[in-house]
């Protein structure tokens, strides 16, 4: 069992969406400082103001989890100031939404950095304090994106594959070594935010509320578990991928469930978010 009281949290991404609502359950659930990382500045200095108004210590700064050198220095600078990072959570990511032969190499770069690479290099900054003080845990906010392909988001899937592979192995080694860190790795559907606003959500999947599937995450924390899928659905897609013929699960998935017909209606905050 885990728990927020008394601990400090980072949070990447976490100046709007899902990143802002969990920060804010982080310190109602007891957290005693909330350190939150974006690339929006307005957006850090609007969260930063609504919630140090509720009576919460807020900290910020301008991070771009792609850019391993900005991270190393504002990682340095946070454990010089705050002594200790006992609760990461790994959320920030990027999506666009195009066929692969109408993405640009710019995009496909940078969805792998900030959706993957970004995660490793965040995590390993503040990894081995969280070894040295004997506690921690990284919340790794991947996708059911990374269970199962699916047209119209190949680097974004991709990318969650990799986030998928990387957190869980992290997982088994640091219980490997005995080390004081647990890792969640988070799978969820679409969530209802504006960063895949348009989507048609597949049979059976309903779009995941932002509340709900926050506090999901807060719950697992506190229950120390390792993984998490929502909906039910998601849960059961690397067993049907393990027993299905490919061309099966193509058809149960694409036809039957929409999955694959999911990003058609696809627009997102920007066209470019």
């Amino acid at each position: 069992m885990s728990s927020f009281k008394n601990k400090n949290v980072l949070i990447t991404g976490g100046a709007r969406g899902i990143g802002l609502l969990m920060g804010r359950k982080a310190l109602d659930r007891g957290a005693v400082k909330l350190i939150i990382w974006d690339v929006d500045e307005d957006a850090l200095i609007a969260a930063a103001s609504r919630l140090s108004k509720l009576g919460y210590s807020v900290f910020t700064d301008v991070v771009d989890v792609s850019d391993h050198e900005s991270v190393l220095k504002s990682a340095k600078k946070v454990l010089a100031e705050h002594d200790s990072i006992d609760i990461l959570f790994n959320n920030a990511g990027i999506v666009t939404g195009r066929k692969f032969d109408e993405q640009t190499m710019e995009n496909i770069k940078k969805t792998m950095d900030v959706n993957s690479l970004g995660l490793m290099y965040v995590a390993r900054a503040f990894l081995p304090a969280m070894i040295k003080n004997g506690d921690g845990y990284i919340i790794n906010i991947a996708s059911a994106a990374g269970l199962t392909p699916n047209p119209g988001m190949t680097v974004y899937a991709a990318s969650k594959w990799a986030a998928v592979g990387w957190s869980e192995s992290l997982n088994l080694e640091l219980q490997k070594s005995k080390a004081p860190v647990k890792v969640l790795t988070v799978m969820p559907s679409y969530i209802n935010t504006g960063m895949f606003a348009g989507v048609t959500a597949p049979l059976l999947m309903p779009l995941l509320d932002p509340d709900d599937i926050t506090t999901k995450i807060l719950d697992a924390v506190e229950r120390g578990k390792a993984r998490l899928r929502e909906p039910f659905m998601v849960k059961l897609t690397p067993f049907f991928r393990g027993v299905l013929p490919a061309k099966i699960y193509d058809f149960v998935a694409g036809k039957i469930f929409g999955v694959y017909d999911s990003m058609n209606t696809f627009i997102g905050r920007n066209k470019e978010d």
